[in-house]
């Protein structure tokens, strides 16, 4: 499918079809605290690394975020999506130069997913951040083909297939653009919440201290009935992605 993507800076007037685009994400993950923070500033300071993709008949069918930030000469860090999210927020807020672009989420509708869009939207998004002049496009991408929650990252991270590319569909995408799995981000994203918000968010009981295997979570969620709480810490896996430009604003990461 041949996708027409814009900028959001360049069609502001797609804003509404973008925020009520259906998409897959599992409730429990709209509730990150750190998120609301990126997306309540998306049309005012990040508009131009926001991509819309619209099919033949105008309809949006997929959306990518990214997002400026400064990491100077430090690593890639353990606490990835929501580092990025902080530092890139406060990167704007303070007037500072960024020097690295990440990658915070792709979407692609439910009935056009399985066609190709998702590394259509991604070979966009390292498109975007050459065109702005940063040499390096990194993702802390969460592998949603993992469905053994017992697993640790660090080792299904780098399973890979009899052809060498991982084992995961999402990090395969990711490779086969080019990117490089770099390490993995043990504490990407923190969700916390009350037993009442969890139950309401997954259906589930959360009637017992001790961890709940939750359904598209990719390590249990740590339910503490004593004190009322779920917290889930997920892991995520860094991926670098070079994008060809000439590197005046672009970061090592290594």
């Amino acid at each position: 499918m041949k996708l027409t993507i814009s900028r959001l800076a360049d069609r502001p007037d797609l804003a509404e079809a973008m925020w009520t685009m259906p998409s897959s994400w599992p409730e429990f993950m709209r509730h990150d605290p750190i998120g609301g923070l990126y997306y309540g500033n998306v049309e005012t300071r990040f508009a131009e690394f926001v991509l819309i993709a619209q099919d033949d008949a105008g309809e949006v069918v997929a959306v990518a975020h990214s997002i400026p930030f400064e990491q100077g000469d430090g690593a890639l860090p353990e606490n990835g999506w929501d580092f990025v999210i902080r530092n890139g927020l406060l990167t704007s807020l303070h007037g500072r130069q960024p020097d690295t672009v990440s990658a915070i989420e792709i979407a692609v509708r439910p009935d056009r997913q399985g066609q190709g869009l998702s590394g259509q939207m991604l070979a966009a998004m390292r498109e975007n951040a050459a065109r702005h002049g940063f040499a390096t496009l990194v993702a802390p991408v969460r592998p949603n083909g993992k469905d053994d929650v017992d697993e640790p990252m660090r080792t299904y991270a780098f399973r890979v297939r009899e052809d060498g590319l991982p084992v995961d569909p999402w990090l395969r995408v990711h490779v086969r653009a080019g990117g490089r799995i770099h390490a993995v981000a043990p504490r990407s994203m923190v969700v916390p919440g009350t037993l009442e918000e969890w139950r309401e968010w997954t259906g589930l009981p959360f009637d017992r201290t001790g961890p709940v295997l939750v359904p598209r979570a990719l390590t249990p969620v740590h339910c503490d009935l004593e004190h009322g709480v779920a917290v889930y810490v997920e892991p995520n896996v860094w991926v670098v992605h070079p994008t060809g430009a000439g590197g005046a604003r672009g970061a090592g990461n290594d």
